[in-house]
């Protein structure tokens, strides 16, 4: 006759495994960063996508080139993020939005973190690859920028991070151009600029929001040195910076330009606002919130705009 307690342990444990891969699954988004992955693909498929419109190539012709570019820069982005992990695993403790990090809880080994890292960012490279060696080259500099020149640089040393960091972040449009076109164009230049202007301001204001936690992890962030108001005056620089972009892609149609002029202005106007402000980190927050959208709304418009 069978034993009831190993009848009911063994019914417990088969009970938690569903349980344990869910927990495993929800640690490794975690530690890859699912959100910036999914952020940056959205300005991935954009490059690739305007790269068709403007070679006259179609899209669903080239199925091979979108999955290949869309899979390897998902890996690359989620292999540098899973070495930024690991990299920052002894201040990530010290702040709010990071300290319950599978590396910083003690759930991941940071070992298995590392080699996850680095085997991402192989197989997405070789994944670029099957497409053009100028896509794979691009990946690379954003990978090697954002993981030692911002996360092992510039980040612990210098208020001008955000803006080394911004370079990787601006990579991925171009990515996605170059997997169909590796020759200079003007319109993945401008999609770069568009990017690399945008993260400043974006992550100046995310700064001043977590300001202490920054100041606690001893990270030299713009408003932890320097303080809130030259932080406000060279966020609404940065913003100001992106007006004239929108009209290098007049190709793009009279509702594109309207639609990023106005795009612009709003951001332009609600940072001025903030001199009048005395609620600084609320300010913050609108700002912060405005650039998601900003971003977003661009990068679907562009698209949408060029749909035969």
């Amino acid at each position: 006759m069978a034993n009831p307690r190993a009848i009911d342990e063994a019914t417990v444990q088969a009970n938690e495994r569903p349980h344990e891969h869910i927990n495993v699954w929800k640690e490794i988004l975690s530690v890859v960063k699912i959100g910036i992955v999914n952020s940056n693909l959205i300005t991935t498929f954009t490059g690739l996508w305007l790269a068709f419109y403007f070679m006259g190539e179609g899209f669903l012709e080239n199925l091979q080139i979108v999955f290949f570019t869309l899979f390897g820069s998902a890996l690359i982005i989620a292999g540098s993020c899973s070495l930024n992990n690991f990299i920052d695993r002894d201040i990530d403790h010290l702040m709010e939005r990071t300290k319950t990090r599978p590396t910083v809880t003690g759930t991941m080994d940071p070992k298995r973190v590392l080699w996850l890292g680095i085997l991402l960012t192989v197989v997405g490279t070789l994944s670029l690859l099957m497409t053009t060696v100028t896509a794979a080259i691009v990946g690379l500099i954003g990978v090697i920028t954002y993981v030692f020149l911002y996360t092992m640089w510039s980040k612990r040393n210098y208020t001008l991070n955000t803006v080394i960091g911004s370079v990787s972040g601006a990579v991925p449009p171009v990515i996605g151009w170059t997997a169909v076109d590796p020759h200079f164009h003007v319109v993945p230049l401008v999609l770069f600029l568009l990017m690399f202007l945008w993260q400043p301001p974006h992550f100046l204001a995310l700064a001043m929001k977590r300001c202490e936690e920054y100041r606690a992890a001893g990270i030299p962030m713009l408003p932890v040195v320097h303080g809130f108001a030259m932080t406000k005056r060279q966020i609404v620089v940065w913003v100001a910076c992106l007006l004239p972009l929108p009209f290098y892609l007049f190709s793009l149609g009279v509702p594109f330009l309207i639609i990023a002029t106005l795009l612009n202005v709003g951001w332009l106007v609600l940072g001025l606002y903030g001199f009048k402000m005395k609620d600084d980190i609320k300010w913050a927050k609108w700002m912060f919130i405005y650039s998601l959208n900003y971003l977003t709304i661009l990068f679907v418009t562009m698209v949408i705009v060029t749909i035969d």
